[in-house]
């Protein structure tokens, strides 16, 4: 029995992995595009039903973070601004605005990469999630591909000083 429980925490962080890849994929895109790179899928089945890459700059939108556009995408693609028995996948630990749109669309389990010490809501500056006076409760993880998610963000940003030193040359 213990080795039956075993592989099914191994095949969960696997799956958590290959999921994060694809978000890691979705932050690229939002790098490409001089967007902070955050990423987001969400699942539910097994099946990808929304994508995101943060577009607040390119959209004129403050709310254009990952996670929403990914919701907003599964939202739509199963008919339902619930989204019951999903899985949210984010390469950054989201942000209150995030973390309340994610427990107001009943996202079963969120699993994030990167920790965010200046506005994480999932434990790293305050904890939405563990909010006992709220109706609802996300499963969290963190911490899944951190060091790479957190590369691609502090990559992004040491380019960022870099090209502003260079243009101020």
């Amino acid at each position: 029995m213990n080795t039956h429980s075993s592989n099914l925490a191994n095949d969960n962080q696997s799956t958590d992995e290959a999921y994060m890849q694809e978000a890691l994929r979705q932050a690229e895109l939002a790098a490409h595009a001089g967007e902070v790179p955050v990423g987001a899928i969400v699942v539910k089945d097994g099946k990808i039903i929304g994508r995101g890459s943060n577009a607040p700059i390119s959209k004129h939108d403050p709310s254009a973070h990952a996670e929403i556009i990914a919701m907003r995408q599964a939202a739509h693609n199963i008919r339902n601004y619930r989204l019951v028995d999903c899985t949210l996948y984010v390469t950054l630990e989201p942000c209150a605005m995030c973390s309340g749109a994610i427990l107001h669309a009943r996202i079963t389990r969120l699993v994030y990469g990167a920790n965010d010490p200046k506005t994480g809501a999932c434990g790293s500056t305050i904890n939405l999630m563990a909010e006992p006076k709220l109706n609802h409760h996300t499963n969290v993880t963190g911490g899944v591909l951190s060091e790479t998610c957190g590369e691609v963000l502090s990559d992004f940003f040491k380019q960022r000083r870099k090209n502003k030193a260079n243009s101020s040359q």
